[in-house]
């Protein structure tokens, strides 16, 4: 059975402290979206000077110690690009760097601030309900009937390498679903729990999803991708908030990914052939 784990102790929140965590989150389109790095690191020191100048007024706590785990995740992730490159150099660097940007700000919580916000909570105790397997089949569908269209009709495929020999159509898989995880493992058990803390959840959640959408943009979900990234991002929020299992949103996750994978290959080669509405 799943070990009780303690809840984190309160803190004092305040709505004005939506000004720093909004500058904190909106550095990551300047960051991934826009790719102006200066300008990103500029307001994300804006973003933790105004969480330090709530704090010592006394509005919010810890909003400081709670923000700049965040920022040295985006920063983290900044020191590389996230453009897709599949040889097996890039894949490592790309692993160690994002690895980082998880393992660091948990690091830090557990161990130097002694708190326990950070989560990974793949096992719940709970059966899935059948509204949850129903869910799941209809993000297979859905996939299966956007995606392609998306892809092909955009032209964002082409951010993707083309693969024709084995290792690299595996390549390109693992990499995929490996990005997928950390995701979730990122903006939703690291990004989205420390701004509950401070936030309700549906100001978390938006704020979050910026920093998810940039960081897809970067990857390559671009032309018209937001409007695709940006309900995805505040569905796995909130499908977190109602599930409480990171297991269940990455299986959701993965799920997609695996239609990203088929549809990339599909738009290169013209195969695997199962997506008769794709554009010709």
């Amino acid at each position: 059975m799943p070990t009780a784990i303690e809840s984190p102790p309160a803190v004092r929140t305040h709505p004005i402290g939506l000004i720093p965590a909004g500058l904190v989150c909106a550095a990551a389109v300047l960051l991934f979206g826009l790719m102006i790095p200066l300008a990103g690191y500029a307001v994300l020191a804006l973003g933790l000077v105004g969480a330090w100048l709530t704090d010592r007024s006394g509005r919010t706590s810890r909003l400081l110690a709670d923000l700049a785990l965040i920022a040295i995740g985006q920063v983290i992730i900044s020191t590389i690009s996230l453009e897709a490159d599949i040889s097996y150099p890039n894949m490592a660097l790309m692993g160690a760097v994002l690895g980082l940007a998880v393992a660091v700000p948990y690091v830090i919580s557990r161990f130097v601030y002694k708190e326990h916000v950070i989560r990974f909570p793949w096992r719940t105790g709970q059966r899935w309900t059948r509204v949850q397997w129903t869910y799941l089949l209809l993000v297979t569908f859905l996939g299966w009937l956007i995606l392609p269209f998306y892809f092909i009709s955009s032209g964002v495929y082409t951010n993707w390498p083309t693969v024709i020999a084995p290792d690299e159509i595996a390549r390109l898989f693992v990499g995929v679903n490996a990005v997928g995880t950390w995701d979730e493992l990122f903006f939703i058990c690291t990004v989205f729990a420390l701004l509950r803390r401070h936030f309700p959840d549906w100001q978390a959640n938006l704020l979050q999803s910026v920093v998810f959408v940039s960081f897809l943009w970067e990857l390559g979900y671009q032309s018209w991708g937001p409007l695709l990234t940006i309900p995805f991002a505040l569905i796995q929020g909130y499908t977190f908030k109602l599930t409480k299992s990171l297991t269940y949103v990455l299986i959701v996750h993965l799920i997609f990914d695996a239609v990203v994978f088929a549809v990339i290959v599909y738009a290169h080669n013209g195969w695997p052939a199962i997506f008769p509405f794709a554009p010709a």
